[in-house]
């Protein structure tokens, strides 16, 4: 079974990609603050952060503005989540920099965001039979096994997006490294859905 990184069940309200029905749930980067970190001290210099080394090795830090959450390493490594924009990585990551250098602690000149994933909604608008999708679609790319998991999970042969299907017609896609290859998933999908008779 697929794991997604982000909140599937919640499809809140997101930023539509391309003026398009896609709608980002969440967003997730990696990044590196160039220097080892002493997460002590980044614990003490950023408020409302949380550091427990004997719980987890990192140091999480959420903003308030963008709305995300990071994962600070001592290696200087980060892992940004939570945004529902492709730019708020960066806006993040460019943020803590900012925070760190402010009180003291070394950082490299420039940071970089990298996008690892996107995850998204989608509504087909249409009802399906997943037991009739998942032969259509071909049982070699299909996972469904509706006592474990309500949905059906869809895998293209040339995109690493991965779709999530539900019988409501509600979609989520993730696997994606940028806008253009959500879209170009959902597309796919919708076409293949077309010329087998099933949208109307």
């Amino acid at each position: 079974m697929i794991y997604i990184w982000g909140r599937y069940s919640d499809f809140k309200e997101g930023l539509n990609v391309q003026d398009s029905k896609i709608k980002i749930e969440n967003v997730v980067a990696s990044s590196s603050l160039g220097e080892e970190l002493d997460l002590e001290k980044v614990n003490r210099a950023l408020d409302r952060s949380e550091y427990d080394p004997d719980k987890f090795p990192g140091l999480i830090y959420k903003l308030e503005e963008p709305n995300t959450s990071l994962l600070l390493f001592s290696s200087g490594k980060v892992v940004c989540t939570g945004g529902v924009t492709v730019e708020e990585p960066q806006r993040s990551v460019e943020k803590v920099k900012r925070l760190l250098n402010e009180n003291g602690i070394d950082t490299t000149d420039e940071v970089k965001a990298e996008i690892q994933n996107i995850v998204a909604s989608y509504d087909l608008e249409n009802e399906f039979n997943l037991n009739s999708l998942a032969i259509t679609l071909g049982l070699e790319r299909v996972e469904y096994e509706p006592e474990q998991f309500p949905g059906l999970v869809y895998r293209f042969k040339d995109s690493p997006v991965v779709l999530l299907l539900f019988g409501s017609g509600r979609m989520v896609c993730t696997g994606s490294k940028s806008e253009e290859q959500l879209k170009g998933g959902v597309e796919k999908i919708e076409d293949e859905l077309d010329k087998a008779g099933l949208l109307s």
